[in-house]
C-alpha cells in the first residue's frame, strides 16, 4: 500500500517538532496521518508540530491515558492513541469515523495496530531510533494522490 518512501534524518527534537509544522501547515482537513514507531521515537513531538503547523495553541501531550484529545486550530487536530488497543474491535469501539471523516486532521499514534481500520488515502510516518542522542530516521510514505503531492512540495522546498 502505498507509493515509494522519502526518507529524512532528522537529529534533535527541535528538528522533529519543525518537520510536523511543515507538514501541519500542507494538511487538510480529512486528512489522516498514521505514525509508527517504538516508543521513545518521537510521535508525540512530530505530533506537536503538526499542531503548530495547523494553528493549534494548546500543547500537546500524549493522549495515552485518555486515547484522543481534540485541538482546535485553523484545522482541528483529533490525536489518537491507539497503544493500548488490543485489537480491531477496541478501535472501532471508538467510533473513528467521527475523526476521520470530520473537519480535522487525525493523527493516530501506534498505527500498525489499527491498520486494517485506517482509510486507504493517509500519510504514513515511520521512525526509526530511539534514545535522546540517536538520530531519527523518518520514513514518508504516501498513500493517495494528495499526500503524494504534499511528500513531493516537502521534497522540492528541501524541508525535512
Amino acid at each position: 500500500m502505498g507509493g515509494s518512501r522519502t526518507r529524512w534524518t532528522v537529529a534533535t527534537a527541535a528538528e522533529m517538532e519543525e518537520l510536523g509544522r511543515r507538514l501541519g501547515q500542507r494538511l487538510w482537513p480529512g486528512a489522516v496521518v498514521a505514525l509508527i514507531g517504538p516508543l521513545g521515537a518521537g510521535k508525540t513531538t512530530l505530533t506537536r508540530g503538526i499542531a503548530r503547523g495547523l494553528g493549534c495553541g494548546e500543547d500537546v501531550r500524549s493522549p495515552s491515558f485518555t486515547l484522543i484529545h481534540t485541538y482546535p486550530g485553523r484545522i482541528p487536530l483529533y490525536h489518537i492513541d491507539a497503544y493500548r488497543l488490543t485489537n480491531l474491535a477496541e478501535w472501532q469501539e471508538l467510533g473513528p469515523e467521527e475523526f476521520l471523516e470530520g473537519e480535522g486532521v487525525t493523527v493516530v499514534e501506534w498505527a500498525e495496530r489499527v491498520n486494517e481500520g485506517l482509510p486507504e488515502e493517509r500519510l504514513e510516518v515511520e521512525i526509526a531510533g530511539v534514545g535522546l542522542k540517536t538520530p531519527r530516521e523518518v520514513y514518508l510514505r504516501p498513500c493517495g494522490s494528495r499526500f503524494e503531492r504534499l511528500v513531493e512540495e516537502l521534497v522540492a522546498a528541501g524541508e525535512g
